[in-house]
């Protein structure tokens, strides 16, 4: 079989909304690809941006006829994921973030792992959490190190081979037909849910190092709340709709506020639940400090000595979000959560 018959096609999906200061960057990422040019389409599904997003893509739809724009009138990501899917005409599709930069041997190196193993569904490599500012830097370090997000996650890209999750993943076309489309009721957590799926259909993942995806992290400490408080409500959705149980990791910021909660109003019962509280919140704030060494050996000390306050952001934020998730699908059965649209897409 020749070189040629070899190379897949891949469609590059890139849901937007707002996102004026990215989207060409995104999309200029992609078009470097090394990759024969007729081999690839990028398909971008606007939430109606007001920001000027439109006229950035429409202009760069004029310069190469692969960028093609269409409405997504619901404005949240899912279904502006399922708009591109459903547009795309490629072997291989992939859903990006406006956020996010590839590198030139992503569809290269994600077309060889797919036609050397043929059983992988989809195909991916190391996602570098970056930032454009000094909040970012923090953020993206807090992100990158275990104390932010556990130490098997995959933004620290620890592994090569077959993996439980790929971030921003080549997913052969057929694999869509099979599982289904993006869940458009949920806001967060769609590819974790979509993933899910995949996994339960029998598909298998493979990350390799070779292949890099830039994601540019939250510029605030306030977006990097809303972030998480909105990925902790929406996993309680998720594992509720997927009937399966949830991993440890999911449920450990829910666990460590609950015990936050319960020990402060213990104390006014019983006075020694005080110091059970003291000493539950020094060895929370040791583990931050010890974080402090791990995200200085990577990022410099000038970013690391606040990587304990967005690590406590992260934790906070997604286990009150969870807690808010319980009460309103579990105990409420989601009768006062606003439809998905009205949470539009956003940072």
């Amino acid at each position: 079989m020749t070189e040629e018959a070899t190379r897949l096609t891949f469609s590059m999906v890139i849901p937007s909304r707002n996102e004026a200061d990215w989207v060409e960057r995104c999309i200029r990422s992609v078009l470097a690809n090394e990759y024969p040019a007729d081999k690839m389409e990028i398909i971008v599904a606007d939430g109606m941006s007001q920001d000027g997003t439109r006229q950035i893509i429409e202009r760069l739809a004029k310069e190469d006829p692969r960028i093609r724009l269409f409405d997504n009138p619901l404005r949240i990501m899912p279904c502006g994921a399922n708009i591109g899917i459903r547009h795309s005409t490629g072997d291989v599709v992939t859903v990006l973030s406006g956020h996010t930069l590839v590198s030139p041997n992503y569809m290269a190196e994600c077309n060889r792992i797919l036609v050397e193993h043929p059983d992988v569904w989809r195909a991916g490599g190391v996602m570098e959490t970056v930032a454009a500012s000094y909040i970012g830097k923090v953020v993206a370090a807090a992100q990158s190190s275990p104390a932010g997000v556990g130490a098997g996650n995959w933004r620290l890209g620890v592994q090569e081979g077959y993996v439980p999750l790929v971030p921003f993943g080549a997913t052969r076309r057929w694999v869509f037909d099979k599982i289904g489309l993006y869940d458009e009721e949920l806001v967060r957590n769609q590819d974790d849910e979509l993933t899910q799926r995949l996994v339960e259909a029998g598909g298998k993942q493979y990350m390799t190092q070779s292949v890099r995806v830039q994601y540019y992290s939250r510029t605030s400490l306030w977006k990097l709340a809303r972030q998480y408080y909105q990925y902790g409500f929406w996993r309680i959705r998720t594992i509720q709709k997927r009937k399966r149980p949830a991993h440890l990791r999911q449920v450990v910021p829910i666990i460590f506020v609950l015990g936050w909660i319960v020990l402060g109003i213990a104390g006014f019962v019983w006075w020694p639940m005080w110091l059970a509280l003291a000493a539950y919140a020094a060895v929370y704030a040791l583990g931050l400090v010890a974080n402090i060494f791990w995200a200085a050996h990577r990022h410099g000390w000038g970013v690391a000595l606040l990587t304990p306050v967005a690590c406590a952001t992260i934790h906070f934020s997604y286990g009150v979000g969870a807690l808010k998730g319980f009460w309103s699908w579990v105990i409420l059965k989601g009768r006062f959560v606003p439809k998905p649209e009205a949470h539009r897409m956003s940072r």
